[in-house]
């Protein structure tokens, strides 16, 4: 099995759950949490790219060339990279769902009786 297709199940599973958590909180809110997610996202890319080719280059792991697309990043394989996305967004996505749902605060009933017209 190839690392491209390791990640496959954990991006569609990331896909469905963050579907179910905007289908479930208030819009403005999943756009705000999207929003994030991608700013983590590309935080969390570069910061895969750097540690992952100083970690190869060290010698700490390499991949097999026969495991991997070809295209590379520096000296890390691209679909290292797939891991931070998927979680970038899954997490936050599952925090969301897992959270209680607040109910919509009711009008209060006025206290004062209506006056009839004069």
């Amino acid at each position: 099995m190839t690392y491209a297709l390791i990640i496959v199940p954990f991006a569609l599973l990331a896909t469905i759950v963050v579907a179910a958590a905007a289908v479930r909180v208030r819009r403005p809110r999943v756009g705000r949490r999207l929003a994030a997610s991608a700013v983590t996202a590309v935080v969390l890319v570069l910061l895969t790219i750097v540690f992952d080719n100083l970690m190869i280059a060290a010698g700490l792991f390499t991949y097999p060339e026969h495991l991997i697309s070809g295209i590379r990043v520096g000296l890390a394989p691209v679909e290292d990279l797939a891991y931070p996305v998927v979680a970038a967004f899954l997490l936050p996505a599952i925090a969301d769902l897992l959270r209680p749902r607040t109910s919509r605060p009711s009008r209060p009933a006025s206290s004062s009786p209506k006056k009839p017209a004069s």
